[in-house]
């Protein structure tokens, strides 16, 4: 079975903010399915335009932002 967008549920997310760079805790059900916990990050291009990249390593202000994003998160699932 392909993976139907339309099936994908967002129940919560919230976004950390930095220069050129947000990171996203969010909660997703699919086909209302078991809870799970999705963190993702993007970058600005020169022209301004978000793309999707690998989370990869943070830097510790981006942990120390991004923690309280989990734990609001954990408390959704």
């Amino acid at each position: 079975m392909a993976f139907d967008k339309n099936l994908d549920k967002e129940l919560f997310s919230e976004t950390a903010n930095f220069e050129t760079t947000r990171i996203k805790v969010g909660i997703y059900s699919y086909n209302d399915g078991e809870k799970k916990m999705q963190i993702s990050r993007e970058n600005m291009s020169q022209e301004g335009v978000w793309s999707f990249a690998k989370l990869g390593r943070m830097f510790k202000d981006e942990a120390e932002a991004v923690v309280p994003l989990i734990q609001k998160a954990l408390k959704k699932m």
